[in-house]
């Protein structure tokens, strides 16, 4: 399914589309089924749960997405804590 040339943002999409397939789609469970689907193609989760935030607003029930994705991360996740990828291009 998974190309080696992809890029990390590809294949995370990819994932995305074999799981939930659209913003409107994700819920609870499809989500933490694109989670381990990421997971297991070492894909950081943190970088996916980012992804996912970005897009928020497209998601129905969004905090019930938001809450299970949070908690998904630290049960899987050694630090347990969200990496702000836009705070990291601020040097």
């Amino acid at each position: 399914m998974l190309n080696e040339n992809q890029s990390v943002q590809e294949k995370m999409e990819s994932l995305w589309d074999a799981t939930c397939g659209t913003w409107e789609n994700c819920n609870e469970s499809t989500v933490q089924a694109f989670l381990s689907e990421c997971e297991q193609h070492s894909i950081d989760p943190q970088f996916c749960m980012n992804w996912i935030q970005q897009n928020k607003d497209k998601i129905p029930n969004w905090s019930a997405v938001s809450d299970t994705t949070r908690n998904w991360v630290n049960e899987h996740t050694s630090t347990g804590s969200p990496i702000s990828m836009s705070n990291q291009n601020d040097d």
